[in-house]
């Protein structure tokens, strides 16, 4: 009975011991509060612990959809630097798309595409990291980097003999081959946040405003339908962007 008596105080204490979140915790960050015991957590990071994450970005915005992918790196529990590249569409602003009966589209002055191309740089801080649960981060970010910007013919404008243009839709593929490029640098800042595990698929959304401004006269973007003069340029190629990222974390 004696041994019996001390085995009981002793299996319950290791019961609570192996019951304890804290111990148990498997990823843990200096100086965040263990919701179970309010005790703080002191461990420190093992190099293998911090995370990385490879995905593509899915843009939206007023001038239509781009595509992009990024790689992003943790550096703290709340501090991530990452990289970026995308191509998206930009318009100008004054162009108007028309359709015919048939469902045929047309943009009468529109003279030129434009495929806009950043490379950007950027860190992102987590918000709220100690309040909220870890299925739902918000953060906001801001990233920085050179961009080109690639110009393509949209027509081909053929004066005729009796004084008249005759206006030549070029088709993309062939209009992407006829293209000339042209370098500036880019920033935008965003917020945002990424749902669900950090150690599984990542899914997220950013609203991000881009600033891509190209200097000097800008870029021939309408013409006259009149007369085939240019009678526009273009050099704010920035604007609101939503894009969902999907990725990977390991």
């Amino acid at each position: 009975m004696r041994r019996t008596g001390y085995a009981i105080p002793l299996l319950l204490v290791l019961f609570i011991a192996a019951g304890n979140p804290a111990t148990a915790q498997s990823r843990s960050y200096p100086g965040r509060a263990d919701s179970a015991s309010r005790e703080t957590v002191t461990t420190t990071y093992d190099q293998g612990e911090y995370l990385n994450t490879w995905g593509v970005d899915i843009m939206i915005s007023s001038n239509g959809f781009g595509l992009g992918t990024f790689y992003r790196r943790e550096f703290t529990p709340d501090m991530f630097g990452f990289v970026n590249f995308s191509v998206s569409e930009a318009k100008d602003s004054r162009e108007i798309e028309q359709y015919d009966i048939y469902g045929n589209s047309t943009v009468p002055g529109k003279l030129n595409r434009f495929m806009v191309l950043p490379l950007m740089f950027g860190v992102q801080y987590r918000l709220f990291r100690e309040d909220i649960v870890d299925t739902f981060r918000p953060y906001v970010n801001v990233a920085v980097g050179p961009t080109l910007i690639y110009m393509s013919p949209f027509v081909d404008l053929v004066p005729q003999a009796d004084g008249s243009i005759a206006v030549n839709e070029v088709e993309f593929f062939k209009s992407f081959g006829r293209g000339t490029p042209h370098y500036t640098a880019s920033a935008y800042i965003g917020f945002g946040a990424n749902f669900g595990g950090e150690h599984s698929g990542v899914f997220g959304v950013n609203f991000r405003y881009y600033f891509t401004y190209l200097l000097g006269n800008g870029l021939p973007s309408l013409y006259d339908t009149n007369t085939g003069l240019l009678s526009g340029t273009k050099n704010d190629f920035g604007g609101f962007f939503i894009t969902v990222n999907v990725g990977l974390g390991y």
